[in-house]
């Protein structure tokens, strides 16, 4: 379904809030944390310095989070099993993820992430693609535990998807001629189809129908693309102290985003021409030029116009399931997706 489709806001209630959210799921999230710590150790003391390093520093765990609140929501709230499988799978997210962000941050050349020095910077790049790669085939581990199929080939298709999508994205660095239809594709393989998974998981764990699983998993892809051009949005309208990372790194990585592509199509002859020196020379002495014509284009508001057509069809996959707090907080992170601050 087109995101222009998505039907408009209404004056429901206010949206649960992050940190009702984060409250609701505590007990879940700490017993997937003391599993996430259990499962990282190894006799290899650099890869428990590593991934120590990464995985404690902090960040809101929003993936694994959403998994738990799928299966909270759709399950029964009591049943032990189900809560000790969806906190199991939660940390397979969450080990997948962190393993994207440490391959990410050696690809990107980035020093800085959630406002201290990224792994790579730390250890040097060898380590953590190593590292790396020791987190996803713990997560293999992890998963093959519960004896599932259907959760391996879910887990499988995602993480060959995330393959996919960072060689789509090598592949349009430094690429002025990136569109925007180029750029979701870029963003459904790394980021949104993470979010689809964990959402998808916490359905069929909860013993869901196929029409629910489906509902779960629209309703976690769309997030995951709300919140990826929210992010983007951020590279461009936020500061280096509350993003956490260094204001215009996507640019200084030669990133086509969603602002710069929407600005490019809206540039006159010379202003395009700038743009387009900026992005095949990652140039950031150009940031000032490259904010000018973002301003001018209306290119961050078309960016959030964008971010929020996809949260409203998260939220629309939603509907027929009912009420519950579970429910709730998930209509309430299509809204935290793009009104947050970093």
């Amino acid at each position: 379904m087109d995101p222009a489709l998505a039907r408009p806001a209404t004056n429901a209630p206010a949206p649960m809030p992050l940190p009702a959210i984060q409250a609701l799921a505590r007990s879940d999230m700490a017993a997937v944390d003391v599993l996430i710590r259990r499962r990282l150790a190894s006799d290899v003391v650099l890869i428990n310095q590593v991934a120590e390093y990464i995985i404690g520093a902090g960040g809101k765990r929003l993936r694994p989070m959403l998994l738990l609140l799928v299966a909270r929501a759709l399950g029964r709230d009591t049943d032990p099993a189900l809560a000790g499988h969806a906190q199991q799978l939660a940390a397979v997210i969450e080990f997948i993820h962190t393993a994207t962000l440490l391959h990410d941050d050696v690809v990107d050349e980035s020093d800085l992430r959630r406002g201290r020095r990224t792994a790579n910077a730390v250890w040097g790049n060898a380590a953590s693609v190593l590292v790396g790669d020791f987190l996803y085939s713990r997560s293999f581990q992890l998963m093959v535990e519960l004896e599932r199929m259907e959760v391996m080939r879910i887990l499988a298709d995602t993480t060959n998807a995330i393959a996919e999508g960072e060689v789509l994205q090598l592949l349009h660095v430094r690429n002025p001629d990136t569109d925007e239809a180029a750029y979701l594709r870029v963003i459904e393989r790394k980021t949104a189809v993470l979010f689809a998974a964990a959402t998808r998981l916490g359905a069929l764990l909860a013993g869901s129908d196929v029409a629910t699983c489906d509902a779960l998993h629209a309703y976690g892809l769309n997030l995951g693309f709300a919140f990826q051009i929210a992010d983007d949005v951020l590279d461009y309208a936020s500061d280096a102290q509350t993003l956490g990372k260094n204001l215009g790194d996507d640019l200084a990585e030669g990133k086509a985003t969603l602002p710069l592509i929407h600005a490019m199509a809206q540039a006159d002859a010379a202003t395009l021409a700038t743009l387009r020196r900026a992005i095949e020379h990652g140039d950031t002495t150009a940031l000032p030029e490259v904010l000018a014509a973002i301003r001018q284009g209306g290119s961050l508001d078309y960016s959030r116009r964008r971010a929020g057509d996809y949260a409203r069809l998260a939220e629309d996959a939603l509907d027929g399931l009912g009420d519950s707090p579970w429910l709730q907080a998930l209509r309430g992170l299509t809204r935290y997706a793009i009104d947050r601050e970093f």
